[in-house]
């Protein structure tokens, strides 16, 4: 069981549902409408959908500066446990490899009913430059959606739960979870 003061939270694929995000602006701003979320089987898109480089780019950076016109949605059941969390302790923690914070924290504090010095979010820029912040924050348990920085988690001495995506489906010796009811039963509230 996971004490909720010990765990932390990626953002982009495990709270904030941005493949989804990807495509409804792919679809509305570049009128690409072929891809499935299961298409996405690398966390480098570029690596596993046939779509130009520059256009993938576009889409990252409108993600990144909040400029779309499509909503960003929270993945499934975010909202009730992060809410059931950040009612039980002083923080939630949010650790992501965005190189600045945009307009995520606002989208945050209108998806979660919490007063807003109860929500931490730190950039590091790079995906290696989490274990860093989990490490100063005595953090012991970090859910994450990018397997290779889960292998980097592990070898820093924090426990990674992987948030199942399709990008994800290579085999790796980590605790799993594919949705959120999951990751709440692991938690010892």
């Amino acid at each position: 069981m996971i004490n909720p003061s010990s765990i932390a939270f990626d953002v982009d694929g495990v709270f904030a549902d941005t493949m989804t995000l990807f495509l409804d602006i792919a679809h509305k701003e570049y009128g690409i409408n072929w891809i499935r979320p299961e298409d996405i089987t690398s966390y480098s898109i570029e690596d596993c959908i046939d779509i130009d480089k520059n256009i993938i780019n576009n889409i990252l950076n409108s993600i990144l500066d909040g400029n779309y016109n499509v909503t960003l949605k929270p993945i499934d059941g975010a909202p009730e446990v992060l809410t059931k969390l950040g009612m039980s302790q002083r923080r939630l923690l949010f650790v992501t490899a965005r190189p600045y914070l945009g307009p995520i924290y606002d989208w945050m504090l209108s998806i979660l009913p919490l007063k807003p010095d109860s929500i931490e979010i730190v950039t590091t820029g790079t995906f290696e430059g989490k274990s860093d912040v989990l490490l100063r924050k005595n953090v012991a348990y970090f859910v994450e959606d990018r397997l290779e920085t889960c292998f980097k988690l592990k070898e820093a001495g924090i426990t990674p739960v992987l948030f199942k995506q399709p990008w994800n489906r290579e085999a790796h010796p980590f605790v799993e979870v594919e949705t959120w009811s999951d990751l709440e039963e692991l938690i010892k509230f």
